[in-house]
């Protein structure tokens, strides 16, 4: 975690004026003396109890009593003489400590905004050391170590998250998390689920990567107070805060291809108590290119506005209140290169795509936390969103129409959420009441007339219209010796008005078998009502019919797994090892399967009987070789597998075997700033070619078609004057395309096109610059 310059000086200086003066007045200089103090509220000038206060580094403890005070003793072996203090609504803080006699130390916290929750980054850039969950941080200086336009491009330095295209032709991207798609990971925008459901699609490109503080990647269930859709794990966006966030901060963006980004972040104190920002973005591609000269623009033309205000308000008594209203309007156009959308018959001239979003949100945040009591707060929070879009698609020759798939989604969430302890902080618990409010409308109209069928057949297969009421209720402990243990178990109840009571238990455990090494182990179920066409809306681009089962189930699954943690250094310098393994089964899931009949794309629950699962194996150092020169190396293996007609096989589209290393080096003040990432990709699965007879069901499974072996190379540089950077980087260095990204792509109209394959670059080398001027 950063702390700002200036407070962190002027507390380190007092500290240690503080300790030369107590030393002075002790007859004793035994450097193993205990270091005492006092811990008070910066703004209400009070004690402050139940704070947990130890050494950076070790299990050595101590919790502040009514008076706010505490007594630590040294431990034998100290390596670092810096202390850590934290407590429940507050933000934590790191003091430097006289190394010899007996110093008095004085703290003063400020109140969290963060309801509740305390992160601090000890020992490790990137994972933290005290989180219960296996979680990443991925910081906004990492943000800035590639473009980062929008969140899609925020995880190309990182290894755990995978971004890939769904097709050739829309530009959707969707991330996978232990090794399955984003459907099954929650996003969260300041820890409130946001982007979910119809706008899952096209989500990674409705957040502009200025506009973000950090990223939380956290594997596994996670907690249960955001609900139950959770069952890869949780990406948590916290956006720029409005009391912290830079007074302007204007980035402008253009690559070879044509596209651009204007950004624009505003913000400005109303008064000492009311604080606001203004997040502003646009980007636009009109040019239309084919560099792998198929016919097929590589890239849809696109233009979108984005807009996001953000208000907070606190009160110095305890309250503390966020407001958020944003708003997007996005359009898009792909397809062949001569397809227009004002000529005559437009779909069936040329294959074509257009697509137009609007969408609305707009959430409110208010925390009271008691006098006297940090430990115990009540928070209302509230969101709401409205989600509207309309695409179509050509679909083979005439008497087919074009495919149309539009949708309308209203969602309201609302969480009463009160957290408190037992006797002491060590015991500490949340418990709250939840209620969600979804409203599914679509219209899918898949291009086919089929005889026989009436009006009102037709109009009850088209229209899907979905109307979901949740009330429910939760409740989490958390056990924290002090030491070295962490347990959290938490457990909710949900009456679902379509599938009736729904039972989500979750369990973490963090357990620090040595000073420099954390062990952690998570289990819990997930639960999620699947949106079979959203969910596979990368296959709307192809000949395939869609084929959807009736009654279609919720998707439900177990998670279990864990992760090991070794901090050590490396001549003097910090090094981070981490390792973890999950394991994900579901009870039952919507799948997709293209194997058995590839013309079709055949939608259903599970097969009775039969298996879908993730395994996810992961393996990551990171340290620092020498001052400004950082590495990260990971190895990462997945074992996903699902049933079709009786048989396991590999789930298409995934990536077994995955390489990534990342180099950066910056110089001092950060004058110059260079990054280097490479990506290894292993053979991965396809589904057969809609032309083909499919796959052989009960032979071997490399009877299957498999992508080949490939590897990326990504770079940017950065230079840093005063106020402004300019930077220019290139990604896919050497040139690397995918042989025939859409097949059959002259004949767009038969039976065989299927541009949905795509696993690999389409437009090859891509270079771009752009500049950041910022004040603070």
């Amino acid at each position: 975690m950063c702390f700002p310059l200036r407070p962190r000086l002027a507390a380190t200086l007092s500290v240690l004026l503080s300790g030369s003066v107590a030393a002075l007045a002790q007859s004793s200089t035994d450097p193993l003396a205990p270091v005492r103090g006092q811990v008070t509220d910066a703004t209400a000038a009070k004690p402050l109890p139940g704070a947990v206060v130890r050494w950076l580094g070790t299990a050595e403890a101590a919790t502040t009593d009514n008076a706010g005070s505490f007594t630590l003793p040294r431990p034998a072996r100290a390596e670092d003489s810096r202390l850590i203090i934290n407590a429940l609504g507050y933000g934590a803080d790191t003091v430097a400590v006289a190394t010899s006699g007996s110093p008095y130390v004085r703290v003063a916290l400020r109140p969290s905004a963060e309801l509740g929750e305390v992160k601090v980054e000890g020992r490790a850039p990137s994972y933290s050391s005290l989180t219960p969950t296996n979680t990443q941080v991925i910081t906004s200086r990492d943000l800035t170590k590639s473009a980062c336009c929008n969140l899609a491009e925020s995880f190309e330095t990182n290894a755990a998250v995978e971004v890939s295209t769904t097709d050739a032709v829309s530009g959707a991207k969707q991330i996978q998390l232990l090794g399955l798609d984003g459907a099954y990971s929650l996003l969260t925008i300041d820890n409130l689920p946001a982007l979910r459901g119809l706008s899952t699609p096209y989500r990674l490109n409705y957040l502009s990567g200025t506009w973000i503080e950090s990223i939380d990647i956290i594997k596994g269930m996670g907690s249960v107070v955001n609900g139950y859709e959770s069952i890869s794990g949780q990406v948590n966006v916290r956006l720029k805060e409005p009391d912290k966030a830079e007074r302007l901060l204007f980035n402008a963006y253009g690559n070879d291809l044509g596209k651009f980004d204007l950004n624009l972040n505003l913000a400005t104190p109303v008064s000492k108590k009311v604080s606001t920002t203004l997040l502003l973005h646009s980007d636009h591609l009109g040019r239309r290119v084919d560099r792998n000269k198929d016919g097929f623009m590589d890239l849809p033309l696109a233009t979108q506005y984005n807009v996001f205000n953000k208000w907070k308000y606190m009160s110095g008594k305890g309250i503390v209140t966020e407001i958020g209203l944003g708003a997007l309007r996005e359009t898009r156009e792909g397809g062949q290169l001569g397809f227009r959308t004002d000529m005559d018959d437009a779909y069936r001239q040329n294959y074509g795509f257009t697509s137009r979003t609007n969408r609305y949100t707009g959430f409110a945040k208010t925390s009271y936390t008691w006098p006297g009591r940090p430990y115990q707060s009540l928070g209302l929070l509230l969101s709401g969103t409205h989600h509207d879009f309309n695409s179509t698609y050509s679909y083979r020759q005439a008497p087919f129409e074009p495919r149309q798939y539009d949708g309308t989604q209203r969602t309201g969430l609302a969480t009463l959420l009160f957290q408190s302890v037992l006797g002491t902080t060590a015991h500490t618990y949340r418990v709250g009441l939840s209620y969600l409010h979804d409203d599914y409308h679509e219209v899918f109209r898949n291009g086919i007339n089929y005889l026989n069928e009436t009006p009102e057949a037709r109009y009850a297969r088209e229209h899907r219209n979905r109307l979901e009421n949740v009330p429910g209720g939760f409740a989490e402990y958390t056990y924290q010796n002090s030491r070295n243990l962490t347990l959290v178990g938490g457990l909710r109840l949900d009456r679902h008005n379509l599938y009736g009571w729904q039972l989500t238990p979750r369990f973490n455990l963090k357990y620090d078998a040595t000073k420099n090494s954390v062990l952690r182990l998570a289990a819990g179920t997930g639960f999620r009502v699947a949106n079979p066409i959203a969910d596979n809306i990368g296959s709307l681009i192809s000949s395939r019919e869609f084929v959807i089962a009736p009654n279609l189930r919720p998707e439900k699954a177990w998670n279990v797994g864990g992760s090991f943690t070794q901090y050590f250094t490396v001549a003097g310098r910090n090094a981070t090892f981490v390792t973890d393994y999950y394991h994900t089964e579901f009870r039952n899931q919507v799948v997709a399967d293209m194997y058995t009949v590839p013309s079709l794309l055949l939608i259903n629950n599970l097969e009775p009987g039969g298996r879908s699962f993730s395994r996810s194996f992961q393996a990551e150092v990171q340290m620092e070789l020498v001052k400004g020169l950082t590495t990260k190396a990971a190895y990462k293996y997945l074992d996903v597998k699902t049933s079709y007609e009786g048989q396991l096989l590999r789930r298409p589209m995934t990536v077994p075997h995955r390489l990534f290393f990342n180099v950066g080096y910056a110089t001092a003040f950060d004058k110059w700033r260079a990054d280097f990432t490479v990506q290894g990709f292993g053979q991965r699965p396809l589904a057969p070619h809609p032309n083909e007879v499919g796959h052989q069901h009960g032979a071997d499974q490399m009877t299957l078609p498999y992508s080949p072996r490939f590897v990326l190379l990504n770079t940017q540089l950065t230079c840093a004057f005063k106020r402004f950077e300019v930077y220019a980087g290139v990604e896919n260095l050497t040139n690397y395309r995918q042989n025939n990204p859409i097949q059959n792509a002259a004949t767009p109209f038969e039976s065989g096109f299927d541009a949905a394959m795509v696993y690999g670059p389409t437009y090859g080398r891509l270079t771009y610059a752009g500049l950041r001027f910022q004040l603070e």
